[in-house]
C-alpha cells in the first residue's frame, strides 16, 4: 500500500501552532548575551597603570556574574529552540515540580502571571482549575483525575482528560466519544506536556471550530511511574514499572469505565512525540486488539541508548524494537499510521521513512507528515498535533470493513453529529462532582480518586 502525505488543513489551523510565546522570544536571549558582553566589559575594562590590584575574590564575583548572564542566554536560546516554557506562566508550573523554596515560589508565580496570548491563556486557565468535574456549560475543557496501579508500580498516576463540548449536556447523555492517547516524552515527561507545550486544547478549538473533527476526548496519561527522570520508554522493565501493562490494562478500562467513550479499536488512537512515539508505535504494535490509529510524532524505531533500562535481559531488546519486528510481523488487525517529524531533522525524516515504508510493506495504511523548519523539539510536535487529530478523525469516521477493520464483538453506536461549527469559547469551569459509580480494581485494590483543586505540579522535558 502506497504512503500517502496525510491529512491537509487550513491556514488558520496551522498558523497558530507556529505562534510563539512570550519566553521563546529571541529577544530574550540576545539581550542577555548582550548584557554579558557589557558586564565583561565594565568588570573587566582596562585601567590606568596606578590602578590597584584586584583581589582575586573580587575577579571571582566578576566572572560569576557574568557566567550567570550568559547561562541564562543560552538557557533562553534552548527554550527558543526547542519551544518548551512558552510563557511565565508555563515556568511558573515548571518550577512546582521542584522541592523547597521553588514550589513556593512557583505558585507566587502561577498566581501573578498571565499568558501572553488568548490561545495559551485558555489553555493555562484551563489546566490551572481542573478539579476532576465539569463546567456548568457546554465548552471544551480538561479533568484531571489519577489512576494508579501499586501492583504495577505506578503510585500515583495522574492524568489530564480534556472532554468535548456538550460532554456534560443532558441532551449528549447517552452519546459517546472516540479517544485519542496522548503521550509525553522522556525523560522528565509529564501529563500536562501535551496541554502546555503541545498546545492540545487550542489546537483541537480551532480543528473544532473549522468543522475538521468530530468531537473526541483526549487523554494524557502520566508514563513516569513516579520517577521522571528515568527514560522508562513505557516498557515492562524487570524489577521495576510495568507501564506497557499499566497503559493497557489499567489506563485504557479506566477511562473507558469513567468516560463515554466508544470502547473499540476502531475509536481508538495512541500517539506520543518523540519517546512517547517510541511508545505508541511499540505498545500499539504490540496491542492491535486495543489500538486502531496510531499517531507518532518525532519517532524512532529502536531503543538506542535507552535499552540500558534492559541491561541483563538482552532477550527483551529484539521485542522492542520495531525495526526489527516489523517487517516479519503479522497483522490480525489493520492498522492506520501517521508519522509526523520537522524537516529540518534528517535522522529523523530518514526513519520516518524507513518505518512508513516497513509498514507499507506489511499492508498497513501509512501517512507522512513533513514541518518545514523543524527539528526534534515540542515545536515540531505542536505543529504535528492537527494534522494528528485530523488523521484520527478520519480513522474514527471510516465505515466498518474499510481499511481500519473492527474485530467482532467490538461496541458499535450511532457515528457522532458533526460539530455545530460555532466559535468555542474557552473559560475558567464551575465544577461540579460527576455521578458516583462503583470503580474498578484495575490493579492497586484502590479506586480511581479526582485531584482536588491545586495548581498543577509542572511539566516535563519530553524532547528525548
Amino acid at each position: 500500500m502506497p504512503v500517502s502525505p496525510g491529512p491537509i488543513l487550513p491556514a488558520d489551523v496551522t498558523e497558530h501552532t507556529l505562534e510563539k510565546g512570550l519566553l521563546e522570544t529571541p529577544a530574550i536571549w540576545q539581550l542577555l548575551l548582550l548584557a554579558a558582553a557589557i558586564a565583561a566589559y565594565v568588570l573587566f575594562r582596562p585601567r590606568g597603570r596606578r590602578a590597584r590590584v584586584t583581589p582575586r575574590a573580587s575577579v571571582a564575583s566578576r566572572l560569576v556574574i557574568i557566567a550567570a548572564l550568559a547561562g541564562l542566554a543560552g538557557v533562553f536560546w534552548l527554550n527558543d529552540y526547542v519551544g518548551y516554557v512558552r510563557t511565565p506562566h508555563d515556568l511558573a508550573i515548571l518550577m512546582q515540580r521542584g522541592t523547597g523554596w521553588t514550589v513556593n515560589a512557583g505558585r507566587g508565580l502561577a498566581d501573578v502571571t498571565a499568558p501572553d496570548d488568548e490561545y495559551i491563556d485558555h489553555a493555562r486557565t484551563q489546566l490551572d482549575t481542573a478539579r476532576g468535574g465539569a463546567p456548568a456549560d457546554n465548552r471544551l475543557h480538561i479533568m484531571r483525575i489519577s489512576i494508579p496501579d501499586g501492583v504495577r508500580g505506578v503510585p500515583g498516576g495522574p492524568a489530564n482528560v480534556m472532554l468535548p463540548p456538550g460532554y456534560e449536556d443532558p441532551r449528549n447523555a447517552g452519546r459517546r466519544y472516540p479517544v485519542v492517547y496522548l503521550i509525553h516524552g522522556y525523560p522528565a515527561g509529564s501529563s500536562d506536556d501535551w496541554f502546555t507545550a503541545g498546545d492540545a486544547l487550542n489546537t483541537m478549538q480551532d480543528l473544532l471550530s473549522d468543522k475538521l473533527v468530530q468531537p473526541m476526548i483526549v487523554v494524557a496519561p502520566d508514563m513516569t511511574a513516579g520517577q521522571p527522570a528515568t527514560d522508562w520508554e513505557c516498557l515492562n522493565v524487570p524489577g521495576g514499572p510495568q507501564l506497557e501493562d499499566y497503559l493497557v490494562s489499567t489506563v485504557v478500562p479506566a477511562i473507558d469505565h469513567q468516560f463515554r467513550t466508544v470502547a473499540d479499536r476502531s475509536h481508538r488512537a495512541l500517539g506520543g512525540m518523540s519517546g512517547g512515539g517510541y511508545c505508541a508505535l511499540n505498545i500499539g504494535l504490540k496491542h492491535l486488539k486495543s489500538f486502531g490509529s496510531l499517531l507518532i510524532t518525532l519517532p524512532y524505531d529502536s531503543l538506542g541508548d535507552s535499552a540500558g533500562i534492559l541491561a541483563g535481559h538482552p532477550n527483551l531488546i529484539a521485542p522492542n524494537t520495531p525495526a526489527t519486528y516489523i517487517p516479519k510481523m503479522a497483522f490480525p488487525y489493520s492498522v492506520s499510521v501517521i508519522i509526523a517529524t520537522g524537516k529540518s531533522a534528517p535522522t529523523d525524516v530518514t526513519t520516518t521513512y524507513r518505518m512508513a515504508n516497513a509498514l507499507a510493506a506489511r499492508g498497513q495504511r501509512v501517512a507522512v507528515h513533513l514541518e518545514p523548519g523543524m527539528t526534534h523539539t515540542w515545536r515540531a510536535a505542536r505543529a504535528a498535533l492537527p494534522y494528528l487529530l485530523a488523521f484520527a478523525n478520519q480513522e474514527f469516521s471510516a465505515p466498518p470493513g474499510s481499511v481500519n477493520t473492527v474485530p467482532a464483538g467490538s461496541v458499535h453506536v450511532a457515528p457522532p453529529s458533526p460539530p455545530t461549527g460555532r466559535p468555542l469559547v474557552v473559560g475558567k469551569p464551575t465544577t461540579v462532582a460527576l455521578p458516583p459509580v462503583p470503580p474498578p480494581n484495575h490493579g492497586s485494590g484502590k479506586p480511581l480518586r479526582h485531584v482536588g483543586s491545586r495548581k498543577l505540579t509542572g511539566v516535563g522535558r519530553g524532547i528525548g
